[in-house]
């Protein structure tokens, strides 16, 4: 066998061997990321004990559905389940319209307008996405109290539809938008508004959809801001429902994962509705076509 075929040989055999670790990474950190899934299905169905038994039982005994029932009545019996649920839609759609928009607008503007300062605006606004939101939420739960909005649709949605990482995304795709469509539109008479509405916004679909879902997402999960604003049972979001299960002194381990499982099937179908919107995500993140 001559030099070059050995050579050959052994870069094919290497590649094959990179190949085999990245695919074994990849199957373990699936597993990793879904084993809890896993337990949280699994617990939904099975009584406190079998769920705090060790070692674990992952296929269940028989069939407890009285977890379900009880994540539904509640721990009071009230039956809020539902519109926990509501209050969830409510505030996760309308925070991600909220977002979307402001982010969009500010987003075209940073991209296609040049203005003096315009980079050390954006790098400000970029700069706060270093800042984690529990060194702002004392202020920003005080400005709520001063203005009113405490207890209110308001004060959940209000304060959180502007985005830093929204504004990132949207300026990022509006960086390839062709300034031809934008030259043509004036020519023919349009208003910087309408450029953006009409033109900007219908074309930029693919950002849209990401920043919605993953704003959707963030919303749906928040339980820290909610747990600050809301007092008033019939105003509780979904996490703050199931929260309810798990206290200091007990925790209704069944009712608690059967509640979060009925919970994650908007959002397991949202996902596998818009999983290419997650890609495109990824390609605007990194930069990649």
């Amino acid at each position: 066998m001559s030099q070059k075929n050995i050579k050959n040989a052994l870069t094919e055999l290497f590649s094959l061997i990179i190949d085999i670790g990245i695919w074994i990474f990849l199957i373990g950190f699936a597993i990793f990321v879904l084993v809890p899934v896993v337990f949280m299905f699994t617990a939904s169905l099975m009584p406190a004990r079998d769920i705090m038994s060790i070692p674990y039982p992952w296929i269940p005994r028989t069939l407890h559905l009285q977890n379900f029932w009880q994540a539904i009545r509640g721990n009071d019996g009230r039956f809020l389940f539902s519109r926990s649920i509501i209050n969830s839609l409510i505030v996760a759609s309308l925070t991600t319209v909220g977002t979307v928009f402001l982010s969009a607008l500010t987003g075209f503007g940073l991209a296609k307008y040049k203005f003096k300062g315009r980079n050390f605006v954006f790098l400000t606004i970029l700069s706060t996405m270093m800042i984690p939101f529990e060194a702002i939420m004392i202020p920003l739960y005080l400005l709520v109290i001063n203005i009113g909005w405490q207890d209110t649709y308001t004060g959940l949605i209000v304060p959180l539809i502007a985005s830093a990482f929204g504004i990132f995304v949207m300026r990022q795709f509006f960086i390839t938008f062709p300034d031809e469509f934008i030259d043509h539109a004036r020519i023919d008479g349009a208003n910087e508004f309408m450029i953006f509405w009409k033109i900007a916004l219908p074309n930029s679909k693919p950002a849209v959809a990401a920043l919605s879902v993953l704003t959707f997402r963030a919303q749906w999960d928040n339980l820290i801001w909610p747990l600050l604003i809301i007092q008033s049972p019939e105003k509780k979001t979904i996490p703050l429902y199931i929260s309810q299960f798990a206290s200091e002194k007990y925790t209704n381990e069944g009712a608690l994962m059967a509640a979060a499982v009925i919970a994650s099937i908007p959002m397991i179908v949202i996902f596998l509705s818009f999983t290419k919107y997650f890609i495109t995500g990824a390609e605007l993140f990194t930069g990649r076509k």
